[in-house]
């Protein structure tokens, strides 16, 4: 596994995303590296359906079908929020919740409708009840098979109304 990690300046890794969002996000993260970036759909790469049931199987599947696809590194996150009052949804469906916006993208704002509707209906008004927890995992994936995976996650309190200019998703209710 070490050998999957040792990126040098100058070497090619594909972002394994079509969400521009995240993909500016991991420009950013990743520049201070000098590394030649490639986002999934510069290169044509179909964007896999993500069947898997964790945030780990998901980030999984994205890495290992663009590092298959282009022969090279491929790093895929995925990533959602965990509301603890309910049961840790919406989790790792959590674009599922947001509706798709006329664009073909997704509403977040009717995501996070939805989340604050759900919290409402049980009564979670106070900070202790509106717990939860944004999680992200990363998969850096080799086209030979192997990969490293990455786990995060970042503790806090659902808020309403949406605050914020910073951020994409679910970032302004988190």
């Amino acid at each position: 596994m070490t050998a999957l990690l040792k990126l040098r300046a100058g070497d090619r890794l594909v972002l394994a995303t079509h969400n521009r969002g995240k993909l500016r996000e991991l420009e950013t993260l990743l520049a201070p590296f000098d590394l030649e970036l490639v986002a999934a759909g510069e290169l044509g790469l179909p964007e896999p359906e993500e069947t898997g049931t964790s945030f780990v199987a998901n980030a999984r599947l994205k890495a290992h079908a663009a590092a298959t696809a282009s022969g090279t590194l491929a790093l895929a996150d995925d990533s959602g929020l965990c509301v603890d009052a309910l049961n840790g949804d919406p989790g790792v469906y959590t674009a599922n919740w947001a509706g798709s916006a006329a664009n073909g993208g997704r509403d977040y704002m009717v995501g996070m409708r939805r989340v604050e509707d759900c919290l409402q209906a049980m009564g979670a008004s106070t900070p202790a009840r509106r717990r939860g927890s944004f999680r992200a995992t990363l998969c850096l994936a080799h086209p030979d098979g192997r990969d490293a995976i990455f786990d995060g996650q970042v503790s806090g309190t659902m808020v309403w109304p949406p605050r914020g200019g910073m951020g994409f998703g679910f970032d302004p209710v988190f």
